[in-house]
């Protein structure tokens, strides 16, 4: 008994004596949590009022004083006849940009690793991740510069007698998803290239030295021996995506792209979850009816990130815990 609290007193003098020689690193990780704790999980206090009729006037206190009404404004959403276009819209847009944009900076990655000079790399892979730091509304200039009536492309095809009149790239809900796809896919894969190239300069040479001696070509190398070494970090950031899906995935760009690409042309095709609640919560101040909607959105990318993280472990033996 006496030898089991003299154990404990040296553990905890050693913890404290670590933490002292660490003081100013422990500041930043106690700055990290503070910062999380209070705009993270103090605001979800809020959340209450997705299961009550709050209204704006009655302040604070109506978060609580504010009458109950269980699961109204998560019905009432289901109920709308705009809901299964919203739903369609948000899932198929985050699921296009899944399957098209995930392996864009992977591919690109490894055509980086291929190429010879430094000095070559480093100019395509900056040239690549700069659009990551252009605004979105710097974005949808460039788009509407490009795709409007009067824009790049509709000229250069009037110019080669292709078309007669100009395409309607920014008003045709046809056109959207793909054009949110595109614009997106160019703005981040070189951004997230960057997690990739570095795993790839992680995979230690000689695995890839013992392949040449037993003849493997370059892309044999890049099947046996550069997918299987990354493969833990395309789990991990598969996983983060499957997690952001009704956001956008990788980039979690949907609420951008929609709220400035979407108009009343193309609506039907523009509408998304984000944008709803925007647009519900903001103009017509239904608080209660946002936070319901918001709350619904919050729990689906939960269940999608610890269900894409149990799935990938099983089948890989990778995941995030």
């Amino acid at each position: 008994m006496i030898n089991n609290s003299l154990t404990g007193k040296k553990h905890a003098n050693h913890l404290w004596n670590s933490f002292k020689k660490q003081a100013y690193l422990q500041a930043f990780v106690l700055i990290g949590i503070l910062f999380l704790f209070v705009f993270s999980y103090i605001p979800m206090i809020g959340l209450i009022i997705a299961f009550k009729d709050y209204v704006l006037t009655d302040g604070v206190k109506g978060f609580f004083t504010s009458p109950w009404v269980g699961l109204k404004y998560f019905m009432e959403f289901f109920t709308e006849v705009d809901s299964g276009m919203i739903i369609r819209n948000t899932f198929g847009i985050s699921i296009l940009k899944v399957i098209f944009t995930f392996p864009v900076p992977i591919i690109f990655a490894i055509m980086i690793s291929e190429v010879g000079p430094l000095k070559y790399k480093k100019v395509v892979q900056t040239a690549s991740y700069l659009p990551h730091f252009i605004s979105w509304v710097v974005v949808y200039g460039l788009v509407f510069s490009f795709f409007s009536n009067d824009g790049v492309i509709n000229s250069a095809l009037k110019s080669l007698n292709i078309i007669d009149k100009s395409l309607p790239f920014l008003t045709d809900p046809s056109k959207f998803w793909p054009l949110a796809v595109i614009s997106d896919a160019w703005k981040e894969f070189g951004w997230w290239a960057i997690i990739f190239i570095a795993a790839i300069v992680g995979i230690d040479p000689s695995i890839y030295e013992a392949a040449q001696i037993d003849g493997a070509s370059r892309l044999q190398k890049i099947r046996y021996v550069t997918l299987p070494g990354i493969q833990g970090t395309i789990c991990v950031v598969l996983i983060l995506t499957l997690g952001n899906l009704l956001g956008g995935g990788m980039s979690g760009s949907n609420f951008e792209q929609s709220l400035l690409l979407g108009n009343n042309l193309n609506r039907e095709a523009s509408e998304i979850l984000q944008t709803h609640i925007l647009k519900v919560g903001l103009v017509q101040l239904r608080y209660s009816y946002a936070a319901a909607v918001g709350m619904l959105q919050s729990v689906i990318s939960v269940v999608m990130i610890f269900g894409s993280n149990f799935i990938i472990k099983k089948l890989s033996g990778t995941g995030l815990y």
